[in-house]
């Protein structure tokens, strides 16, 4: 079922021109300009820099102007807050987006927004650059093998240490400075995910894979308005430490607890219908176009396991999945507060 963002007749952000609208599509896709062109629809304040500073008559009216400005984004704002109200969106988070202060704190202000609209955010977590640096202190080269980290033992080591108490623990307190009340876990608790060895674990090591998802600890959680901060570090049945896809374990998260969205943070700017032309961005395509894309290898590469992760969401009950741009200041908002969004929404 197609589920498509209400229309307002006046939309949230302005919008620009198509960079390219030559771009393909098909009766599945619907490709627009990159995110990139997006940023020129932000609303830009009426005393910008590139205007004359006013007059201390005129200030008055500028500084009235830019309050109307304000109020007029929170009006239009009111049928996509009323829509999601109450449900739950999951957020993963990572790369670019948790690299760079600015970006972080455009993520944190996000989640820390929708949670005081009523939205339930669940905050699910990588943290890659952080464990290279870490493991470089400890005199451990990084080794990848076909993207994926090569997991030995004293690898997981660090990768829980650093995950579950370093990472974690600073996205918790960033939260509860913003205002919002963040409670941290990882898989290992309360048995919230179970792993499983991935099928190439003699070459990776303690690279596991979600065998299930237990959401009873974070419903409450949920319930009370807090935000769980989720470290994608469990156990399987033995006890075993392994490292989960951050991907993956926030589809699963997703479709355990109900979502209405997932949302996926990435360096890129969604699904393009030419990889060479980031002007032909698929706005919108559901589960068949995304298929066909696949098959005809213009999705490929680090692409492939987020669109099957966003697949098997929506085939467990989650609406929408959408792959935005993190390197977008407040890409959250932008994707769940306007008709515009800022990626591709893959529908079931």
């Amino acid at each position: 079922m197609l589920l498509t963002k209400p229309h307002l007749s006046k939309p949230l952000l302005p919008s620009a021109p198509p960079s390219n609208p030559a771009a393909p599509s098909s009766s599945h896709a619907k490709p627009l300009a990159a995110s990139t062109a997006r940023r020129g629809r932000l609303r830009i304040s009426a005393t910008s820099a590139a205007a004359p500073a006013p007059s201390a008559a005129a200030a008055p009216a500028a500084t009235a102007a830019a309050a109307l400005s304000r109020v007029d984004v929170l009006s239009e704002a009111l049928p996509f807050i009323q829509r999601f109200k109450g449900k739950t969106v999951v957020v993963k988070y990572g790369g670019a987006a948790m690299k760079s202060p600015e970006l972080q704190a455009s993520v944190i202000r996000d989640l820390v927004l929708l949670s005081c609209v009523g939205l339930r955010p669940v905050l699910v977590h990588g943290g890659g650059p952080e464990i290279n640096s870490w493991l470089l202190r400890v005199g451990v080269e990084p080794q990848f093998r076909d993207g994926l980290r090569v997991t030995d033992a004293l690898t997981m080591e660090v990768v829980e240490m650093v995950l579950v108490g370093k990472v974690n623990k600073n996205l918790v307190s960033l939260i509860n400075l913003a205002g919002g009340t963040a409670v941290g876990l990882c898989g290992k608790d309360a048995r919230l995910i179970t792993a499983r060895p991935s099928p190439n674990a003699a070459a990776l090591g303690f690279v596991g894979e979600v065998a299930r998802v237990d959401a009873t600890v974070l419903h409450p959680i949920i319930a009370s308005g807090h935000i769980p901060v989720i470290a994608t570090v469990a156990a399987d049945e033995t006890g075993q430490a392994y490292n989960i896809n951050a991907d993956t374990a926030a589809g699963e998260i997703a479709a355990a607890v109900g979502a209405e969205k997932l949302l996926l943070l990435t360096d890129v700017s969604g699904i393009l219908a030419d990889r060479n032309d980031p002007g032909s961005l698929v706005k919108e395509i559901d589960i068949a176009g995304v298929r066909k894309m696949v098959a005809d290898g213009k999705v490929a590469g680090g692409m492939i396991p987020k669109v099957e992760c966003c697949v098997r969401a929506l085939a467990q009950g989650v609406h929408t999945a959408s792959i935005i741009d993190g390197r977008v200041p407040h890409s959250l908002l932008l994707e769940i507060l306007t008709d515009e969004g800022t990626g591709t929404m893959i529908t079931g």
